[in-house]
């Protein structure tokens, strides 16, 4: 017969096979979270909610549409102190077409807990104002009057690595002063190889309303500015991009100081050399940067740069890549002068280029236009008068006078997609009558008949154009 014993150990004996590793793993990990809690506390005073009223663009849904939709609009995004005077950096997009800014300071960290916490998490909102905004870059600089503030010190750019743990803060869907972790995926991303604009890759948490908030390291530093997300679902998937904080450093003094950069422009357009171009066009170089276009009676046309010049250099500093080319370029302002080492062919020459102040974009009319006042529903559109100072925005026109677009109107959607006018675009005439303002403009159009067919004459890029559409 057999008997079956069922030993029973006790729990303490189990436990105690693996003392020290046990230990240490706890106290590892006690240690891990005690750093994170202080890091929180250490920067989340200097994190902040933007608040956002006003017009500013709207999702149209339609990938295909490349113009500016405008619409009313209530938001809420993030921003990080970079100065205890009450400058805050946050995203140039965040602010767009604002009537009114206000941000939401934290309270203090409190070891209070959890129900204490919801109290300090009400926080103070002040009214703030745009300083500055830099829409290539999407940076705006904010100024806020409260005293006590604590600015985050900006990182060193050049020691980013690969790896290292990072912390995300802001106010994702509103919820302020959220905070998640992760690793630098990536220290330097392309989003588009032929971009001067590189970003640091994050996995750490980060969703809509994360825009403008910091991305720390563990000593509290600002590494990047929370920018935008790559989803198939609209929420973080592990892909969040951040501008670098040598960005960051280098246009805030600007910012605050003019209220824009002040960047060089010297009149080339160029791209990223991929072995099909090289191909192609018999280059030499892969990779490298390949002029692509060169702006008449610019700068550099004027030193004699051709398209498909291969730019292997800049002030003698080699340049591999698109994004080595768009830095070496932010070095040069207005007055000085940058010379460019070229291969033409089998010809390698050097040609010295002055370098003046950057055209302004044709993106800020909508500055120029009250998207309450100067809506023209028939057409779908914000208008805006064409004026001296909007001349200086403006390629040089045929006709000085008319109608600018400054931007599509949010109820554009539902109107007829065939015939567009595009941000840019100057209106001279209506079925052969000349607009000189939008109040003629409305006019003309009142006109007509509902439904009636409109013809305008409208200047784009230099070439004047008939557009035909229906009065709405």
């Amino acid at each position: 017969m057999l008997v079956a014993f069922a030993v029973i150990l006790p729990a303490r004996s189990l436990v105690a096979q693996r003392p020290d590793d046990t230990g240490a793993s706890a106290t590892g990990l006690r240690e891990l979270s005690a750093s994170v809690e202080r890091l929180t506390k250490q920067v989340s005073q200097s994190v902040v909610q933007v608040q956002v009223t006003g017009y500013g663009p709207v999702d149209s849904h339609d990938t295909g549409e490349t113009n500016l939709v405008l619409g009313r609009r209530h938001g809420s995004a993030s921003g990080v102190i970079v100065d205890a005077d009450g400058y805050i950096v946050t995203n140039a997009h965040v602010v767009a077409g604002a009537e009114r800014v206000q941000v939401v300071l934290h309270g203090a960290a409190t070891d209070d807990g959890p129900i204490a916490s919801v109290a300090a998490e009400r926080g103070q909102t002040v009214d703030a104002m745009i300083v500055g905004t830099a829409r290539d870059l999407d940076l705006a600089l904010l100024k806020i009057d409260t005293p006590g503030l604590r600015a985050l010190p900006i990182a060193d750019y050049n020691k980013v690595r690969q790896g290292e743990l990072v912390f995300a803060i802001g106010s994702p869907e509103g919820l302020r002063n959220s905070i998640t972790m992760g690793v630098v995926s990536a220290v330097a991303r392309q989003t588009d190889p032929n971009s001067p604009n590189v970003y640091i890759q994050t996995d750490a948490a980060i969703n809509p309303g994360s825009s403008g908030g910091p991305l720390v390291n563990i000593d509290g530093e600002l590494v990047g500015l929370n920018t935008f997300i790559i989803s198939n679902s609209g929420g973080n998937q592990g892909l969040g991009f951040a501008i670098p904080s040598s960005i960051l450093a280098s246009a805030y003094p600007e910012l605050r100081e003019h209220g824009r950069l002040h960047r060089g422009f010297i009149g080339i357009s160029v791209q990223a050399i991929t072995p099909a171009l090289a191909a192609g066009l018999d280059l030499s170089k892969t990779p490298g940067v390949v002029v692509a276009d060169v702006t008449p009676e610019g700068p550099a046309d004027g030193a004699g740069v051709l398209v498909q010049d291969v730019v292997v250099s800049v002030d003698g500093r080699p340049v591999p890549s698109v994004p080595a080319f768009g830095l070496a370029l932010n070095t040069i302002g207005p007055g000085d002068t940058v010379k460019l080492g070229l291969e033409r062919g089998t010809e390698t020459l050097t040609v010295t280029i002055p370098v003046v102040d950057r055209p302004e974009d044709v993106d800020q009319l909508a500055d120029l236009a009250d998207p309450a006042k100067n809506s023209i529903q028939e057409l779908g559109i914000v208008g805006a008068d064409v004026t001296a100072s909007m001349l200086e925005l403006l390629p040089k026109l045929r006709i000085a006078s008319g109608v600018a677009v400054a931007a599509k109107a949010e109820d554009v959607r539902r109107h007829d997609r065939d015939a567009k006018l595009l941000v840019g675009d100057v209106i001279h005439a209506v079925n052969g009558f000349a607009v000189r303002s939008i109040d003629g403009l409305r006019v003309l159009l009142s006109g007509l008949k509902q439904d009636g067919n409109i013809v305008l004459q409208v200047e784009r890029n230099n070439h004047l154009m008939f557009v035909t559409c229906r009065r709405y």
